[in-house]
């Protein structure tokens, strides 16, 4: 851990942290809205209620939260396949850093921390994701921690009359986390 991160604390956000989860999501979905499938017009009227159900703990499923003083400044999603044969599989979602908190480290330990909870608690062998291919940041982010390109789905995202591309990523965890 270095100095800028000394003071994040990463864990799993619970029903309590609906209200800082969506504040935080919104903001995320208005200022980068070609990172995120969903949209805030999609999410702004969802009731704090229904956050807090979607934060309550589910197998194969959880939100991290990186917290900078008891503040949520991060968020990143992790869901295992339902699917027996798809099982040793997650899927990582909504990664999001709000601007005050970047440049210091809290988006790669999100990840790490996401990575370490596939691994340690879903028992998946490996975590993929989409991303933006003009999201040069989050591209090299998810390079440096294990991740590496294997596809790009050309016109993913139609988002106000321009088509995005999503480059496809995955990391491999390794066999000997399955059980």
């Amino acid at each position: 851990m270095s100095a800028a991160t000394d003071s994040i604390e990463v864990r799993p956000l619970v029903p309590g942290d609906a209200a800082a989860f969506q504040e935080l999501r919104l903001r995320g979905l208005l200022e980068a809205p070609s990172a995120f499938a969903s949209s805030h017009e999609e999410e702004c009227e969802t009731p704090v209620e229904t956050v807090a159900m979607r934060l309550a703990e589910r197998e194969g499923k959880a939100i991290l939260g990186a917290f900078d003083q008891q503040r949520l400044v991060g968020v990143v999603g992790l869901e295992r396949q339902e699917m027996r044969k798809l099982a040793h599989k997650a899927g990582l979602w909504g990664m999001y850093v709000e601007p005050g908190a970047r440049k210091r480290g809290v988006g790669r330990l999100l990840v790490a921390h996401a990575l370490a909870y596939a691994r340690d608690t879903l028992h998946v062998r490996q975590v993929g994701l989409g991303v933006n291919e003009t999201n040069v940041a989050a591209l090299a982010l998810y390079k440096s921690l294990g991740f590496e390109s294997f596809g790009l789905e050309r016109g993913f995202m139609l988002l106000d009359g321009e088509l995005h591309n999503e480059v496809l990523m995955v990391c491999i965890l390794g066999s000997e986390v399955m059980k």
